[in-house]
């Protein structure tokens, strides 16, 4: 599965990068809003950070205005994906776009007939937002399983970007459920690596070398 870093933070998603673990990053209004400074060269920064798609979104809500938005942020740097909202505008700006070879997330999907919608309109993302599905009673990790489900029985190609983590739980979960990509947050991210078994044994390698009185160098 593909690891993407939901975030705008330009000094974190270089630190993250240099782990060679993170495959792209997803930003949105919020985040970019949040991280401060100029739009585009904030872009531009992340796109030079992180070799992998760099989302970036569309504020327009009507398909034109998404389409000549779509086309500016694709000039800031060849690995940006345009994100757009799973709207019947956002749709239509999705297949257009597509069409013109301007990779598209679609964002926002919180049903499985949403997903086969943006998958028809060609999307090369699609974003199902778990968290807030779990939040309001629903199960957003079967979401994923039945949009895996419906890509796999007519072979679309658009990949599921499981969106709106909120723990390392959630990444496993995805991961077992068939999603092909996860973004996730930067804190996320590294409590990957954690668990309390790991640290209590590198403790008790550490203190059996060090009595032996021996270096390695």
């Amino acid at each position: 599965m593909q690891i993407f870093i939901d975030s705008a933070d330009v000094k974190e998603l270089k630190a993250v990068a240099e782990t060679g673990l993170v495959d792209g990053v997803t930003t949105n209004p919020s985040l970019v809003a949040k991280a401060g400074g100029d739009f585009f060269e904030t872009l531009r920064q992340i796109c030079a950070a992180v070799p992998g798609p760099v989302s970036a979104e569309v504020v327009a809500q009507d398909t034109e205005t998404m389409l000549a938005e779509g086309r500016k942020l694709r000039t800031v740097a060849d690995n940006i994906v345009v994100k757009v909202p799973l709207t019947p505008a956002g749709l239509r700006a999705c297949k257009t776009l597509e069409q013109e070879g301007h990779p598209c997330n679609v964002t926002l999907c919180f049903s499985a007939a949403q997903a086969l919608l943006a998958a028809k309109a060609g999307a090369t993302f699609i974003s199902p937002f778990l968290g807030r599905l779990d939040d309001n009673g629903q199960d957003g990790m079967g979401l994923i399983r039945e949009i895996r489900a419906i890509y796999d029985n007519y072979d679309f190609q658009t990949q599921i970007l499981a969106a709106s983590i909120r723990t390392a739980n959630h990444v496993r979960d995805a991961a077992i459920a068939g999603a092909d990509c996860a973004t996730i947050p930067p804190a996320v991210f590294r409590s990957l690596y954690k668990h309390v078994l790991t640290d209590t044994g590198l403790d008790a390698f550490l203190k059996d070398w060090k009595a032996t009185g021996q270096t390695i160098l």
